[in-house]
């Protein structure tokens, strides 16, 4: 355990969950784009929807677009500064099936229309859980250099992806498969011990069977 778990992250509150946590979603989504958004649509789920608006989550997930910190003196003032930047914002709030309460849909669309939809929720001290990326699972938490790999679901693949890790010296700390039927297409999360370098992630998404390869690295300046 260390002071971080014990004490929180430094935030600008009210909460570590739906503040604190609702900033580091709004940052997975605008990584994972890798732009900032022109329009964002938000989903707030369970109690996110019910008290969202007062413990500030809507203006947390926000700033997080906006590229901001928890700690971020600006994050009440993000849907002022979203506006200023040109950035389209629709809040709302909805069920999502099975999902965690602290949970929220988040769709960003950057200036080449290219579209992501993230679904993440905020399990308390600023932690986060990605559920899925446009409707595919893919659980992990964001704390790790981490590939999101889409693939064709055949034998083999697998290994030609860790043999690539390897040859080039990363060292993985989890990897989880899901697929939406057998044959079909598959998501192959891997988290890593260290960043991964560009022509480690070029090779990965030149081969055969990978459809799309996301790399997502949190400490990365965005």
């Amino acid at each position: 355990m260390t002071i971080f778990d014990v004490m929180g992250p430094v935030m600008v509150g009210p909460s570590s969950s739906h503040t604190a946590g609702a900033v580091r979603i709004g940052l997975v989504a605008r990584r994972l784009l890798a732009a900032q958004p022109v329009r964002a649509d938000i989903l707030l789920h369970g109690s996110f929807a019910a008290t969202g608006a007062g413990h500030g989550t809507d203006r947390a997930i926000v700033a997080g677009l906006l590229d901001m910190a928890p700690d971020d003196p600006d994050i009440p003032r993000s849907l002022q500064l979203a506006r200023e930047r040109g950035m389209s914002v629709h809040i709302h709030t909805g069920e999502l099936r099975d999902a965690h309460p602290n949970t929220a849909l988040v769709t960003v669309t950057n200036a080449m229309e290219r579209t992501v939809t993230v679904s993440a929720s905020s399990l308390g001290g600023g932690r986060i859980r990605i559920n899925s990326i446009d409707g595919m699972e893919a659980a992990f938490s964001g704390e790790y250099p981490t590939l999101i790999i889409r693939n064709q679901d055949r034998p083999g693949i697998l290994f030609e992806i860790t043999r690539v890790l390897s040859e080039r010296k990363a060292n993985i700390a989890t990897v989880q498969l899901y697929r939406d039927r057998k044959g079909g297409l598959a998501v192959t999360v891997i988290e890593c011990d260290s960043p991964l370098d560009p022509a480690l992630r070029q090779e990965l998404a030149g081969l055969d069977g990978v459809v799309r390869c996301t790399y997502l690295n949190m400490q990365e300046e965005g």
